[in-house]
């Protein structure tokens, strides 16, 4: 990263405890180039044993990303980043409107069968990405399922895990893949109201309907870090904490270069 881009990221970064005086030890490596060797991974698609020399150890980076994921510091630092450019943009740092939305890709090998399935209307077996992002694109929310799983079963459990977060959220659009019980479920259960954004019947070729282009364009930024062009994770869980990888390396460069604005 950028020296620009470390004047931002470094007051975000979790702290870790042997400097709150809660014991352990001083890390070997220091976070720049620890964070400079995931970015890299994710960016470029590479193994974890194919890192650079320039980076430090394979099995260093590594074991720092296990326990930035296990621990959930990755979200941690991901959301103090999303608060810096909503408030950076003039917006408050809690959002009260989202939008959801899903996207299949195809899994590698490593990927055992109970975690992958077959999409049939996309037609494509591996996972499925379920996220919710704030009106600026920005990810409030990530679950990773097989590729068979339903929108709507998958939503309600996601939703649930946003609300609990972001209790100023109001309102979330979505297309018609989410209709049903889904929305009185929305809003008894979790007090958010499910707006169902339709195509009409007679519209022909590419159109760019409201709201729902902010998620799909979320979705072309995940596709531009090739890590994510496929899901090579063994574990949902660590491709879940991918794509908040994938997003650290958006908003970091948005702050530090604050004239890209919002796009």
């Amino acid at each position: 990263m950028t020296d620009a881009e470390w004047v931002v990221v470094r007051p975000l970064l979790p702290v870790p405890a042997w400097l709150r005086g809660r014991g352990g030890q001083p890390e070997a490596y220091c976070h720049r180039a620890i964070l400079d060797a995931i970015r890299y991974l994710v960016d470029n698609g590479i193994k974890w044993r194919a890192m650079p020399a320039d980076f430090p150890p394979w099995d260093r980076v590594y074991a720092f990303f296990r326990r930035w994921r296990d621990h959930g510091l990755v979200k941690e630092f991901h959301d103090r980043l999303r608060a810096q450019v909503r408030e950076t943009l003039g917006r408050d740092t809690a959002p009260t409107a989202g939008v959801i939305d899903s996207q299949s890709v195809k899994a590698d090998a490593v990927v055992a069968t109970d975690s992958r399935g077959f999409d049939g209307g996309k037609l494509i077996n591996g996972r499925k990405r379920h996220v919710v992002v704030d009106t600026l694109g920005l990810l409030l929310g990530v679950l990773v399922t097989a590729a068979d799983t339903g929108d709507r079963i998958a939503a309600q459990e996601l939703l649930g895990q946003v609300a609990d977060v972001h209790h100023r959220l109001e309102l979330v659009w979505a297309d018609g893949g989410y209709t049903g019980s889904l929305v009185a479920h929305s809003l008894t259960t979790l007090a958010l109201v499910l707006a169902i954004v339709k195509r009409s019947d007679d519209m022909r070729g590419f159109v760019v309907l409201p709201k729902r282009w902010i998620v799909e364009r979320s979705f072309a930024h995940l596709m531009r870090t090739r890590r994510l062009v496929r899901d090579f994770e063994r574990r949902t869980t660590s491709a879940e904490a991918m794509v908040h990888w994938s997003m650290t390396l958006l908003m970091t460069r948005r702050l530090a270069r604050p004239h890209l604005g919002r796009g």
